[in-house]
C-alpha cells in the first residue's frame, strides 16, 4: 500500500472491481489512492490520517456511509467528501450534502465525472486554505468587542482605525442589530478621548418632549440642575443613536451646538461649552428621510463627514459561525452548561438562514438554545421555532429542486395546486358555455362552492 500523505485520496467502496476502477481513473490523473472496503476500516484510516479527499460509497457492509461522513466531518471539517450512490438512493445523497458532503455521483458514471469532481473538490479546498491563511496573516477575527473576519468587517475595522484619532463626525448606517453601537464604542476606545466618558442618547427611546433636556440638560427651581448628555460627555464622545428620529425643532439646536460647541440648558439663559466628538447612527436611509422633510439637509451634511456602513449578517460570509461559537461559549459559561459545538445540520441552517435581525437575533437565538437545553452538541430540535420553520422550508425547496433536476420529464406537467384548480374551473366553464350548475357537476362540487371560487377569480382579475 502506498504510504498515506496529505495528497492521498481515500476510496471507500466494498465492491472490489469498482474500487479498482476508481483507483485506475484517479491514478491516471496523478492522484495517490488508498482503498478501504468497510466503514470500520475507513474510520480507522481517518483516525490516523487526514487525506486530501474521500470518495465514499453510502452503502457499506458493516455501516452506513453517512456514519463515515459524519466521522470525517467531525475530525476534519474542511475535508471534501464525494459520495457515490445508486439511482434509488438519491434522497440519501441529498441528505449527505446537507451533512457536509462536497458533491455526489450517481452510479454508473464515466471516469471523467469522477476525476472532474475530485479536481473541483481539491481546488476548492486549496482556495479555502489560502483564504484561511490570508485571514490569519492579514485579517482580524476580533476587534474591540466585534467578532468577525469577513472582508466586509475587515473594511469596518480599517475605517475605525483610520478615523479614531480624528475629531470629525462619524455617521454610522446599517440595519437594526448590525452593531452600530459597538462601532461607536470602538471608535471611542481607539481614540485619544478613551479615558473620558462615552455617552449614549437613543433618540427613539426618549420621549420627544424630554429629549432636549436629556441632551442639553435642564435647570429648574424644584429639582435643581440636570446635567444632560452633552455636558456629561465633555472631553469624550457623544453617540446619538437613531438620529433620524430626532424632532426637527431639536435638530436646529443640535446643529447650532455642532457649529459652536455651545449649549443652553432648558430653563437657563447661561451658555456653556461642551467639547465632545459626535458619532451618529441610523437604521433608516438618511437621504430618504432628508428628502421626505424629516431630517434637515444642513444637519445631514454636518454629521455625514465620515460615513461608516455596517454590513448585515447575511453578507458577512462565515462570520455567522464565528459569532455562533462565540455566543455558545459565552452563554454556556454564564448558564453553567456544557455546550461545545453545533451538529452539521445546524451549521448548514446557521449559514443559510437570512438573519433579518442580524447579530442581535443570532445572539438571542443562541441564548435561547443554551438556557432551554443542555449539550454538548446543539441539535436541530433545539433550534427556535422561526429558525426550525426556515429549515423545513429550505429542505422542501431543496428536495423539490432535486426532484426536478433528477426527473424533469416527470414534473414537467405539474403545476401549483392553485394554478391547477383555476385552470380546471375556467375549462369547465368554457366547456359548459359558462353554465355554473353544469360546470359544478363536472368538477363534482356544489354550485355554491363553484360560485364562491369564481368570485375570488374575478376579484383577482382572472375571470370576467
Amino acid at each position: 500500500m502506498i504510504k498515506p500523505n496529505e495528497q492521498t485520496i481515500l476510496l471507500v467502496e466494498d465492491a472490489l472491481p469498482l474500487a479498482r476502477i476508481y483507483e485506475e481513473c484517479l491514478r491516471q490523473e496523478g492522484y495517490l489512492t488508498v482503498a478501504e472496503q468497510s466503514g470500520a476500516k475507513a474510520i480507522a484510516f481517518l483516525d490516523q490520517f487526514n487525506p486530501a479527499a474521500v470518495v465514499l460509497d453510502l452503502i457499506l457492509p458493516d455501516a452506513s456511509g453517512m456514519d463515515v461522513l459524519k466521522h470525517a466531518q467531525k475530525l476534519y471539517p474542511d475535508l471534501p467528501v464525494v459520495v457515490v450512490t445508486a439511482n434509488n438512493s438519491v434522497h440519501v445523497a441529498v441528505e449527505a450534502m446537507k451533512n457536509g458532503a462536497f458533491d455526489f455521483i450517481v452510479k454508473p458514471f464515466p471516469a471523467a465525472r469522477l476525476t472532474t469532481t475530485i479536481r473541483n473538490a481539491l481546488e476548492r479546498k486549496a482556495l479555502v486554505e489560502e483564504l484561511t491563511e490570508w485571514r490569519h496573516t492579514v485579517g482580524q477575527s476580533q476587534f474591540h468587542n466585534f467578532v468577525g473576519q469577513s472582508p466586509s468587517m475587515q473594511a469596518v475595522y480599517r475605517i475605525i482605525d483610520s478615523v479614531a484619532a480624528s475629531k470629525a463626525s462619524i455617521f454610522i448606517m446599517g440595519e437594526s442589530g448590525t452593531g452600530k453601537e459597538l462601532a461607536a464604542a470602538a471608535i471611542h476606545k481607539a481614540s485619544p478621548r478613551r479615558a473620558r466618558p462615552f455617552v449614549i442618547v437613543n433618540c427613539s427611546a426618549v420621549p420627544h418632549n424630554m429629549l432636549e433636556s436629556h441632551l442639553f440638560g435642564q435647570v429648574t427651581g424644584t429639582t435643581g440642575e440636570q446635567l444632560g448628555a452633552a455636558r456629561t460627555a465633555h472631553g469624550g464622545t457623544l453617540f446619538l443613536d437613531e438620529i433620524c428620529e430626532m424632532p426637527l425643532d431639536l435638530q436646529v439646536k443640535l446643529l447650532r451646538f455642532l457649529q459652536t460647541g455651545e449649549i443652553t440648558p432648558v430653563g437657563s439663559h447661561t451658555t456653556e461649552i461642551a467639547d465632545v466628538r459626535i458619532v451618529a447612527s441610523t437604521n433608516r436611509d438618511p437621504l430618504a428621510a432628508m428628502h421626505a422633510g424629516n431630517f434637515r439637509e444642513d444637519l445631514y451634511y454636518r454629521l455625514h463627514v465620515i460615513p461608516l456602513e455596517m454590513p448585515p449578517l447575511r453578507e458577512r460570509e462565515d462570520d455567522v459561525l464565528l459569532l455562533a461559537h462565540h455566543f455558545l461559549a459565552k452563554f454556556s459559561a454564564e448558564e453553567n452548561k456544557n455546550f461545545t459545538r453545533f451538529e452539521g445540520e445546524v451549521v448548514g441552517l446557521l449559514r443559510s438562514y437570512d438573519w433579518p435581525g442580524n447579530v442581535r437575533q443570532l445572539e438571542n437565538a443562541i441564548r435561547n438554545i443554551v438556557v432551554l437545553n443542555n449539550g454538548p452538541a446543539v441539535t436541530m430540535p433545539m433550534m427556535p421555532n422561526d429558525l426550525a420553520a426556515q429549515n423545513l422550508q429550505n429542505a422542501a425547496n431543496q428536495n423539490a429542486q432535486e426532484l426536478i433536476r433528477m426527473a424533469p420529464a416527470l414534473v414537467k406537467g405539474l403545476k401549483p395546486l392553485w394554478q391547477a384548480e383555476k385552470d380546471a374551473i375556467l375549462q369547465a366553464l368554457d366547456f359548459t358555455n359558462q353554465d355554473i350548475a353544469q360546470a359544478a357537476a363536472i368538477l363534482q362540487i356544489s354550485p355554491a362552492a363553484l360560485y364562491r371560487k369564481l368570485q375570488a377569480l374575478k376579484a383577482e382579475g382572472v375571470a370576467a
